[in-house]
């Protein structure tokens, strides 16, 4: 059986290049004792994939030149070699870029589909939406009457960390990169007001969404927003740090912000992986099930077809020219 496969063919300088991607076609191994053989459907393109296309040192070893492209995946299984698991059924893994993979049954998690759609599974029912969850409420720890500020407002992460600030009380602004994303987390995901990070001054735009100041400012990006926030924190703020969107692509450091007001305001601040907190699934997918069942988290999907197109979906993404979670969709 043949298998495409996207590979990383050399590291990006700044902004990734299609060039920086090949397109293989190979032979698809057979699995082995307590293996399975899984037939992607949708692969997942989130911001950490810039990160693993570098060789600098972090929290994940960096993708091989000539490796798969990591990712998250839901597929079906088309061959096990585990009593757990029959042909047929949908699981969520970590296949990669790639329309077939061998898997650890261990490693996978049975997906039912009658309930939810199975790509909810790589966005708000995933690691996303843990991201949102976890980060909001172990480090931002929201009361009832505070507000929020939230940037990369209506991607994956985004759109649930506000959605959550709202059930728990909070006043939301999000921060977004167009009108229509905007428009959108404020009619439809019911954030109090929202902020164009293009076309309006951030301060003066802060200034009047957020009158009494900030006391938790939900950071996707850093850099000049974090930047502009800080101005307007209170005593006692904190800011669950998630993603640095503005330095995957620099080639050299941005410009940093000022960080005296984390002094004199006693703030926190916390860099945030969703892989620390794992004891927290259980009740993360409990909450979230119960919320979207009740209408109180609503979710939106991008999706792209054909894993060929995967390479400029995940360029575009790092541009913030998806809208909601981005997926491709495989076969």
């Amino acid at each position: 059986m043949h298998n495409q496969r996207i590979v990383l063919a050399r590291r990006p300088v700044g902004e990734p290049t299609p060039q920086d991607f090949r397109l293989e076609t190979v032979e698809t191994p057979a699995p082995a004792r307590g293996e399975v053989l899984v037939r992607t459907q949708f692969l997942s393109l989130d911001p950490y994939m810039r990160g693993r296309m570098n060789t600098t040192k972090s929290y994940a070893p960096p993708v091989e030149l000539g490796d798969i492209m990591v990712g998250g995946t839901v597929g079906e299984i088309v061959e096990s070699n585990d009593g757990g698991f029959s042909p047929g059924d949908i699981v969520l893994a970590n296949g990669g870029w790639q329309q077939y993979t061998v898997c650890n049954a261990r490693e996978l998690r049975k997906l039912d589909p009658r309930r939810f759609p199975p790509t909810y599974a790589l966005g708000v029912l995933g690691m996303p939406g843990q991201t949102a969850y976890c980060a909001l409420l172990d480090i931002g720890a929201p009361k009832r009457g505070e507000t929020l500020v939230v940037s990369a407002a209506s991607g994956a992460v985004g759109s649930v960390a506000g959605q959550i600030g709202k059930i728990f009380g909070c006043r939301v602004i999000g921060i977004a990169g167009t009108d229509d994303k905007c428009t959108y987390v404020v009619q439809e995901l019911g954030f109090d007001a929202s902020i164009n990070r293009r076309t309006q001054d951030l301060d003066e735009a802060l200034a009047d969404t957020c009158p009494d100041g900030i006391d938790i400012y939900y950071d996707n990006t850093a850099g000049a927003i974090l930047e502009a926030v800080l101005r307007r924190i209170n005593l006692g703020a904190r800011i669950p740090l998630v993603g640095l969107i503005e330095h995957y692509n620099a080639t050299q450091a941005p410009h940093g912000p000022f960080l005296a007001p984390l002094l004199t305001q006693r703030a926190k601040i916390e860099g945030f992986l969703v892989t620390d907190h794992a004891a927290h699934v259980a009740r993360f997918l409990g909450d979230m099930h119960d919320w979207l069942a009740k209408g109180q988290v609503r979710y939106r999907e991008d999706i792209v077809d054909g894993l060929e197109n995967a390479p400029r979906a995940f360029i575009g993404l790092l541009r913030g020219e998806n809208f909601g979670k981005l997926l491709v969709r495989v076969g």
